[in-house]
């Protein structure tokens, strides 16, 4: 299958594995500590422990997982503004089925839904435009979340809303934007780093130049990497070229997919529907200045959080007792060092941030094995 086979091929692997094993040793990888690099993105980070490359390449080098999963790093405070959406009579409230088991501090969704909340599971927002137009004397809900991948879809949503006069169908606005926590990161006096593999998804509707400020401000070199073996061995492989030779430049592995500039369209749409929050708070990270999105005046009339006076209030860090998200995504500590990893937190009873979605480190580390024993640390070290 073309874009697949040739991205799986054992001896281009090989390749690229010795030739990462030639430059970690060029630049000294490991002799004083471990190059860090982080994949901000989710999906490779469980692309990188189903192949089995943190076992593969150099010793040298330390794979730093990134908060790159929007159900992850949505706040319980958010979770328990759908959930009381959710349980108002008349209502109908839709969302992708990996927010269902987020936690709130009251419940879930899924436990909602249980209790008797209309609550359906849908494939995309058109999928809740239809809902609202066979149900009229219904309140349909649709929960916005996501990265830049998702926004243009709800955003095109909205839009198609609002020619269709579609006065039953409203969005609660959960959109949130990668560049944003890229630099609260780097900003972290805790964080070490020395690279990224970017994310591909996101980046075929952003395009690279977003990350223009990661070589320019920080001096880190970033490759922007497709999800098979191969991208992501060639991205580190890049990554490390850029490390020995000095350089700090933003690269574009995943061409065949992402143009430099973005997709139009979908650029067009976000700038027409949403406008930037000064704030917004992320699970396990805090508040970030302008990393989430809200839906412009011209659009109010589609805005759960008007329509139902669910004002946007900043939370604290609401982690259960004894989890570690913020350490791990900040790369102090691993998942297994977490004091509630494989006890308290586990896929089927995720209480952390990143056991929640199949995308999170903590879930990669669960599915894959990832979960070498390591000493476990103190809630009062997590924090620091």
């Amino acid at each position: 299958m073309r874009y697949v086979e040739e991205f799986r091929d054992p001896k281009a692997a090989k390749a690229l594995l010795s030739a990462i094993g030639r430059v970690a040793d060029q630049i000294g990888a490991k002799k004083a500590r471990p190059v860090h690099i982080m994949e901000v993105c989710g999906g490779h980070t469980h692309a990188i422990f189903r192949y089995g490359l943190d076992k593969l390449v150099h010793e040298g080098i330390e794979f730093i997982h990134g908060p790159g999963c929007p159900v992850c790093v949505l706040p319980m405070s958010r979770v328990d503004d759908c959930v009381t959406i959710a349980e108002r009579e008349g209502v109908i409230f839709t969302t992708f089925g990996d927010a269902m088991r987020v936690p709130g501090t009251r419940k879930s969704l899924l436990q909602a839904k249980a209790d008797g909340a209309d609550i359906r599971m849908v494939y995309s927002p058109l999928d809740a435009l239809e809902l609202a137009r066979r149900n009229p004397e219904r309140e349909v809900v649709f929960f916005g979340l996501g990265f830049e991948t998702t926004t243009p879809s709800t955003a095109l949503s909205i839009q198609q809303a609002a020619r269709e006069v579609l006065t039953n169908f409203s969005v609660f606005c959960n959109h949130i934007t990668v560049p944003e926590p890229i630099r609260a990161l780097l900003d972290d006096p805790h964080m070490v780093l020395d690279g990224f593999v970017g994310p591909g998804h996101v980046s075929m509707v952003i395009g690279v130049h977003a990350y223009d400020f990661i070589a320019r401000d920080y001096g880190k070199p970033i490759v922007v990497a497709g999800f098979e073996p191969i991208d992501l061995l060639q991205s580190v492989l890049m990554v490390l070229e850029q490390i020995r030779d000095g350089r700090a430049e933003v690269e574009n592995q995943y061409a065949r997919v992402v143009p430099e500039h973005g997709n139009p369209v979908s650029l067009a749409a976000i700038a027409d529907v949403y406008e930037r929050r000064p704030r917004f708070a992320w699970r396990g990270l805090g508040e970030i200045d302008a990393s989430g999105l809200r839906i412009r005046e011209k659009y109010l009339a589609f805005d759960a959080e008007e329509k139902f006076g669910i004002g946007y209030a900043a939370s604290p860090d609401d982690e259960p007792e004894g989890c570690a998200c913020s350490a791990v995504m900040t790369g102090r500590i691993k998942p297994t060092a977490c004091p509630q990893f494989g006890l308290g937190c586990k896929p089927e009873t995720p209480l952390g941030a990143l056991m929640v979605s199949s995308e999170g480190a903590c879930a990669a580390y669960w599915t894959y094995g990832g979960a070498r024993v390591l000493p476990r640390v103190t809630p009062e070290v997590a924090a620091q």
